[in-house]
């Protein structure tokens, strides 16, 4: 899935690696792979 964080746009859109509960692993085109807590970062499908 590819998503983005509306908090962050500079990141650039990311792929979803691996999601295990609330953690979820992203790899950013330019912030490259986070860990991110999806129960406190909303993270939302790309669009377009």
């Amino acid at each position: 899935m590819i998503v983005q964080n509306p908090a962050r746009p500079e990141w650039g859109l990311g792929q979803v690696q691996s999601r295990i509960g609330d953690r979820v692993t992203v790899n950013f085109e330019h912030e490259g792979k986070l860990t991110i807590d999806a129960g406190v970062i909303l993270l939302l499908p790309a669009t377009g």
